[in-house]
């Protein structure tokens, strides 16, 4: 390419056309070769760009970054295709290389934490620690999750408010997915006075489980007496429910409990003071 410059610059003082014609028609099979090579590279990078999403598909990625990542798949390959052009002209391609790895690495510093929750994000659309629908716990905060983007994720409280929290928090973090199973346990604890009779108080407590819809047959509900306590026998009732069931199944179990002990006459005792006069 050096050569080629200095012929030309030569021919153009002596204003020599016809060798300059020449040199640029005997130029134009390196330049040809150099467009194919361009041109293969743009072929190829969408290809790969497609082979990418359709192995980002099978893997249930997030189709919102299925975009993004075929493109930095394209740019890498046509840029690797595109230098090696170059160096087919022979230009020194050294310098491109080096001013593309200080522009990363200057915009890498000045966008580090960018680039934090950006890979975060990845981690998490990739991997499926959770789904949008899911309620997870965070150990700061709880909710439903509402959306999942590359920078942050959405989620909405019990109490339907709206907070956005950035993925590196999320990733850093101890996650309980409530949905990641189908089925859930629920832990109840009730109360009854010592003269109560034990094996009554679990019937009453099994009749309440079976008019519950939402509580599941298998595994079956379990209760046991779980402590002695001051003024109590305390039994826990284990019984399980469909995930997504759990506060419709916990709601209706405290209220079948508490009229199955009305009905049968089972006393759930509460503090209470007496107070006795010295006279």
């Amino acid at each position: 390419m050096e050569l080629f410059k200095t012929d030309l610059a030569q021919l153009i003082r002596e204003n020599d056309f016809e060798g300059i014609k020449a040199l640029i028609i005997s130029k134009i099979p390196l330049i040809t070769g150099v467009l194919i090579i361009i041109a293969i590279g743009i072929v190829i990078g969408n290809l790969i760009g497609k082979l990418v999403v359709k192995g980002l598909q099978l893997k249930g990625v997030d189709p919102s970054i299925h975009g993004f990542i075929k493109t930095i798949v394209k740019f890498t390959v046509e840029i690797v295709f595109i230098l090696s052009a170059l160096s087919t002209l022979g230009i020194d391609v050294n310098s491109f290389i080096a001013a593309i790895a200080a522009g990363g690495l200057t915009a890498g510093l000045g966008l580090q934490h960018s680039v934090s929750q950006f890979a975060s994000g990845l981690q998490i659309l990739i991997n499926h620690p959770f789904r949008s629908g899911d309620f997870i716990d965070l150990g700061s905060v709880s909710g439903t999750v509402k959306e999942i983007k590359i920078m942050y994720t959405v989620l909405i409280t019990l109490d339907n408010r709206r907070v956005i929290v950035p993925n590196s928090n999320i990733t850093n973090s101890n996650i309980i997915n409530f949905n990641a199973e189908e089925n859930r346990r629920i832990d109840l604890h009730y109360s009854i006075s010592y003269s109560e009779d034990i094996d009554k108080a679990r019937q009453a407590i099994t009749a309440a489980a079976d008019r519950c819809k939402k509580v599941l047959d298998n595994p079956a509900p379990r209760i046991e007496v779980n402590s002695h306590a001051e003024s109590c026998i305390e039994l826990i009732t284990l019984v399980w429910c469909r995930s997504a069931d759990f506060w419709d199944a916990y709601f209706s179990m405290q209220e079948n409990v508490k009229k199955e002990f009305d009905s049968r006459g089972i006393t759930i005792p509460f503090n209470q003071l007496d107070v006795h006069l010295d006279k």
